[in-house]
């Protein structure tokens, strides 16, 4: 039984599946990164590979996320590809007519736009933390929530209350200002959700020109104020996948299965054994090659390099290359 794994390493969570022949998921694992992605891979690749058939072989690995470069490293990944890439390969596997794609992660959010199945206009947002899930996390612990309770209970909600939502900053201290006035939590909790999608659609989606069928993917797609605070200001149905909290992770699995039937060459997957053993440890520095002093990020296990990246001219990468053909 072949399959194909799939890895989305993200700053806040960690996804892993596993899909078949015909982009079936099989299994899925979705864990908090928790500031070590690397014991987030070897953690997940742990759970997802218990009780497996003895005959499934893993034909292909793909990575995404921020951390795809080095969870390619760790697992030997025959293809790394970014978030847009690999959100919209599953989006259209689920949805084939699908038209905008609304995505919100753990660290950043981006919005998709497809025109017939092809990537036609994307916008990511990167550096405000309003609208990510780790200010939602944030808010859901200060109100003594739990994280899967927050949607529930703006679904409760009988009247939001305007939050300022363009700052983080600033809807936490309206958020604090309007529970001092007395207003319901829940009412609260709404205007959050709420606030959070109009700071979206004016910065993510500002100037696209967004269309039904509209997809809501990642993690913070649980959360039923916001899926309705979309659809209210949209004025069309939001669609949310059945794995919406693995999508990533999903496309880059089916990115790997593309690429072994195009190529048909073998996998270059490391195995479970170099996941699971040994110790890996992540290091960087300066270079002081150059003007740029670009950082240099080195990955090693049990001592051995085994890549170098951050380097512009490549210098740091390009020597390990020079080892390899020098081996040879």
């Amino acid at each position: 039984m072949d399959c194909y794994l799939g890895i989305d390493i993200g700053s806040v969570s960690s996804n892993l599946v596993m899909v078949d022949d015909h982009d079936n998921l099989m299994r899925k694992v979705y864990l908090r990164t928790r500031g070590n992605p690397v014991q987030a891979i070897r953690d997940g690749f742990a759970e997802l590979s218990e009780d497996l058939p003895s005959n499934m072989i893993i034909k292909g690995v793909g990575t995404t996320g921020s951390g795809r470069y080095l969870s390619a490293v760790l697992t030997g990944a025959d293809v790394t590809k970014n978030e847009i890439t690999a959100h919209a390969v599953a989006a259209t596997k689920c949805i084939p007519d699908v038209r905008t794609i609304l995505e919100i992660g753990g660290q950043d959010s981006k919005i998709i736009i497809l025109d017939q199945g092809i990537v036609n206009d994307f916008a990511m947002n990167t550096v405000c933390a309003a609208g990510t899930g780790s200010f939602l996390d944030q808010q859901a612990a200060r109100l003594n929530m739990d994280i899967q309770e927050f949607g529930e209970a703006a679904a409760r909600s009988r009247q939001a209350v305007r939050i300022a939502g363009r700052c983080g900053v600033f809807a936490e201290s309206d958020m604090i200002h309007k529970q001092q006035m007395g207003y319901p939590t829940e009412d609260i909790i709404m205007g959050l959700c709420e606030a959070l999608a109009r700071n979206y659609l004016n910065n993510v989606g500002k100037g696209k020109r967004i269309e039904a069928p509209v997809v809501f993917q990642g993690g913070v797609a649980a959360n039923r104020g916001l899926r309705a605070a979309f659809e209210k200001m949209l004025g069309l149905p939001v669609r949310i996948p059945e794995h919406y909290d693995v999508m990533g992770a999903v496309g880059a699995a089916i990115l790997a299965r593309e690429n072994h039937l195009i190529n048909q060459r073998p996998t270059s997957f490391h195995g479970a054994a170099f996941i699971l053993e040994g110790e890996f440890r992540t290091t960087s520095h300066e270079c002081q090659g150059c003007p740029n002093l670009c950082e240099v990020v080195c990955i090693k296990r049990d001592r051995k390099v085994l890549a170098y990246w951050g380097d512009r001219c490549k210098k740091w990468e390009g020597s390990l290359q020079t080892k390899s053909d020098r081996a040879v």
